[in-house]
């Protein structure tokens, strides 16, 4: 039975550029702080409760387009990376309780700990995929102790920090939220001890399912009380036709040779067995793509990452969105393409079926006469017939 509690729905800045079609330029945007300015107003308007920031080398550093967006928005909250080993955790223990305290309280922090190997070695990460873990296991000892006390002091095998301070707390006490993903027996046992919120991509209601009872299991030592979310990209259109239009629309111009070079690049230059779930998903086969009912790996074909979509009409998403609510998710990840396009849309048409808000602070239209759109000509909107 689907718990009453609505759910927790944020959207995602596109840091490193956005578009309209899939392995294509044609209708593209190039990263620019204009355009995720808008997608921020827009989210903060439109009832999300915050946005996630990715973080890689094709993307703006996370801190600080939070920092930019935090000072155009009113209620959104920012989802940013720390990445273990690209900086100090005393370091990124002042940028957090800043961004914090500029922010009034809207910080949210997604650990980052794998992803390319290629991309971490030009970071001067060089440690092996499982030992990633047990360096940012120190990393948030220090970093922890440091944001909630204001004091750390380690001697470890990966992490020296002698007497580190911090001058300023962090408005949210005792610190903003940890989320954190990864599909690795490491991943899931680092998350037990650490993670506030442990995040999945789209994977098919069964697979999700075994990942929350891994996570609980490691976290119950702990005694954290671990919840989950689901990240996710959307195709949601009036009709459940319509919403499969739009998806394959969005890989009309994608060739295979563009398939078959992302596939290659993911599996040379990643070890991440998030990613690897991702594409036995769907193989890099066209002809594979619903991988459950309504969920659809066609973006997977080329992006990184989160690589699935739910499609449909909105009873149809917000079924399958009460499936997942059934294994315990609580909060989404949204996105979709264009970004700023889809935000409207999912608001305007899932939000209703999920009993979610929308819209903040509408003005009143009318004076409470039922009107209908006229096209938005010189004379109004036009006042419904009354019935016969």
């Amino acid at each position: 039975m689907t718990t009453a509690k609505p759910l927790d729905f944020l959207w995602f800045i596109p840091s490193s550029g956005d578009g309209a079609y899939l392995g294509s330029d044609d209708l593209s945007r190039p990263a620019d702080p204009g355009y995720f300015r808008e997608i921020a107003k827009a989210a903060d308007r439109l009832g999300y409760s915050g946005v996630l920031i990715p973080t890689g080398v094709a993307c703006e550093e996370s801190f600080i387009l939070a920092a930019d967006l935090a000072a155009h928005t009113e209620r959104l909250k920012y989802l940013v990376a720390i990445r273990p080993g690209t900086a100090s955790p005393a370091y990124y223990a002042r940028l957090a309780s800043t961004l914090d305290r500029v922010s009034n309280g809207r910080l949210l922090l997604n650990i980052v700990v794998g992803g390319s190997a290629q991309e971490l070695a030009g970071d001067g990460i060089f440690l092996p995929h499982d030992e990633r873990y047990d360096h940012a296991q120190e990393f948030f000892e220090v970093f922890n102790s440091l944001i909630q006390t204001g004091k750390a002091h380690l001697d470890g095998k990966y992490i020296k920090a002698h007497n580190a301070q911090l001058g300023l707390p962090p408005v949210q006490q005792p610190r903003p939220p940890l989320y954190f993903g990864g599909s690795s027996d490491a991943a899931i046992e680092f998350s037990g001890g650490i993670t506030d919120k442990y995040l999945t991509w789209g994977e098919p209601p069964e697979q999700v399912a075994e990942k929350i009872a891994k996570v609980r299991k490691a976290a119950g030592p702990h005694g954290k009380d671990v919840t989950f979310g689901i990240r996710l990209h959307f195709i949601v259109r009036e009709t459940d036709d319509e919403a499969w239009e739009a998806a394959d629309r969005l890989i009309s111009k994608l060739s295979d040779e563009t398939i078959a070079a992302a596939q290659e690049v993911f599996a040379k230059s990643s070890d991440s067995v998030g990613q690897a779930r991702m594409v036995a998903l769907h193989q890099g086969r066209r002809d594979k793509l619903e991988v459950s009912p309504n969920l659809w790996a066609g973006i997977g074909l080329v992006r990184s990452g989160a690589g699935t979509a739910l499609v449909g009409s909105p009873k149809t998403v917000a079924k399958r969105l009460r499936e997942y609510q059934d294994l315990g998710i609580d909060t989404v990840i949204a996105s979709g393409y264009p970004h700023l396009e889809e935000a409207y849309r999912v608001s305007e048409l899932l939000f209703p079926e999920l009993g979610l808000p929308g819209p903040h602070d509408q003005l009143r239209s009318t004076f409470g006469e039922r009107k209908v759109f006229g096209g938005g000509g010189h004379g109004g909107n036009v006042k419904t017939a009354s019935a016969s």
